[in-house]
């Protein structure tokens, strides 16, 4: 069983030892900690939070621990119940809410669960605010309410149609023109709140013929939740056959969104972020941001549209700070997460499914026709295994002064930027390995190159 506490939230296994998975007494410890470190922020104010969940089966029984907690910290709570992660980010910002906790391990399988925290802003709590959370709980300074100070709870059943309706408010959103296009659409939504959220929000943009897969938020996750391509055999079927436009498919808590082209190849997680923003900075000037370990094909859009791309350290909360620093109008991750300034800073699936649509309906062009346009690369993803007594720092450290002469970044591990291809080594924070990323033209070039970057790795160890 496992318990991971990080600066992005607290995840484990469910079931098992206190401490060795997210048990009941992990979930009070973690929750009472967060709410400790938010009420120092505003000494003497009652605070409220919005807390939502995804659907797994997991989802009641933690939902109700966190919810006790802070009723326990003399918090109000404002309880979404079956929510989205940007769904409950925006619920933070709407109810001017003092923070937010979202009860999702995202694309982790059906035994595990996580605590994501979230500020005033509905975004992600950063580094420093994380640590301190960390060492609140492992500390005795968590101080509980008297009886007559105990919080309460309201319950929000318009979330999802709140953040839907606020999609649609966009500027660039064009229900029209979507509607006029009469898209067929599958969706698979693995079984959680996607299900409810996806569906909805496609018959607000004027999509009439929805095809559902696994939209019944059971938490029996029909197959692996993760939405790369090996899990999607499914919907790449159903499209074609179904005579669809587009698949679309979200991860358990909606903050990455992947889609499948008329002909039921992958349109590639990597490219919905390139294609939302193509349509951002046609009508938009200015900036974007992803991640290092995203596809350049951001930058080569960005840059043949005249702006500037920049890239982050890996992360949702570093992204949105770079985004912030050169003011970009669009960014994300290229595992599928779009985010969209005009709505708010996080992962939102919702928000990409509606600018996504609107472009392929403006552009006239089928699901594949409009991802030939784009630059085409290739990420060769690979690990190298190494043993506990080895100084990963070092050998990074050597990777970069072995590949000085070409564009290298140590921001986040190290990223080596050559003309037609890059590299990004990032070490694990829970095992002895390096992670080996490498981007080129073909899926051949891109493998060759991870080989070599890994074979430099090995001469350097011995």
């Amino acid at each position: 069983m496992s318990l991971i506490k990080s600066i992005s939230g607290i995840r484990g296994t469910i079931g098992g030892p206190a401490g060795e998975g997210l048990s009941p007494i992990d979930v009070v410890k973690f929750t009472s900690a967060f709410a400790t470190f938010l009420q120092r922020q505003q000494p003497g104010k009652r605070l409220t939070m919005v807390v939502g969940r995804d659907a797994r089966l997991s989802g009641a029984m933690v939902d109700r621990l966190v919810v006790g907690t802070l009723m326990g910290m003399g918090i109000d709570v404002i309880e979404t119940g079956l929510s989205t992660t940007p769904t409950t980010e925006m619920s933070v910002i709407d109810h001017k809410a003092d923070g937010g906790v979202i009860i999702t391990a995202s694309h982790n399988p059906k035994h595990w669960n996580a605590l994501k925290l979230l500020n005033a802003k509905g975004e992600f709590i950063d580094a420093a605010e994380g640590n301190e959370v960390l060492r609140l709980a492992d500390s005795d300074e968590v101080c509980f309410a008297e009886v007559d100070d105990l919080g309460t709870v309201i319950v929000d059943d318009n979330a999802i149609d709140d953040h839907i309706k606020r999609v649609l408010e966009l500027s660039l959103v064009d229900r029209e023109a979507i509607a006029k296009a009469g898209f067929r659409i599958a969706v698979d939504a693995v079984n959680s709140t996607g299900g409810i959220a996806i569906p909805r929000l496609l018959r607000a943009l004027g999509v009439k013929d929805v095809v559902e897969l696994n939209c019944e938020p059971t938490g029996h996750f029909a197959h692996n939740p993760e939405p790369l391509p090996q899990n999607l055999t499914e919907i790449a079927s159903v499209v074609p056959a179904q005579k669809c436009d587009l698949g679309i498919v979200v991860d358990p808590d909606v903050d990455r969104l992947a889609l499948v082209c008329e002909n039921g190849q992958m349109f590639g997680e990597e490219y919905t972020l390139v294609s939302v923003a193509e349509y951002v900075l046609q009508h938009t000037p200015g900036n974007t941001v992803s991640n290092m370990s995203s596809t350049r094909a951001l930058r080569d859009v960005t840059e043949k549209m005249g702006y500037k791309y920049a890239a982050s350290a890996v992360g949702e909360v570093n992204v949105t700070t770079k985004m912030k620093e050169v003011n970009a109008v669009i960014g994300g991750e290229g595992n599928g997460g779009v985010i969209y300034p005009a709505l708010h800073y996080g992962r939102d699936a919702l928000v990409g499914v509606a600018l996504f649509l609107t472009n392929m309906a403006h552009r006239g062009l089928k699901a594949s026709e409009l991802r030939a346009t784009y630059p085409e690369y290739v990420i060769s993803k690979n690990r190298k295994d190494l043993t506990p007594d080895m100084d990963v720092d070092a050998i990074l450290r050597q990777m970069a002064e072995k590949y000085k002469n070409e564009q290298v970044s140590t921001i986040d591990g190290v990223k080596i930027d050559f003309a037609d291809s890059w590299a990004h080594l990032r070490k694990s924070n829970t095992e002895p390995i390096i992670r080996v990323y490498c981007e080129a033209h073909t899926a051949e070039q891109a493998d060759s190159l991870a080989q070599k970057i890994i074979a430099d790795i090995e001469a350097l160890i011995g």
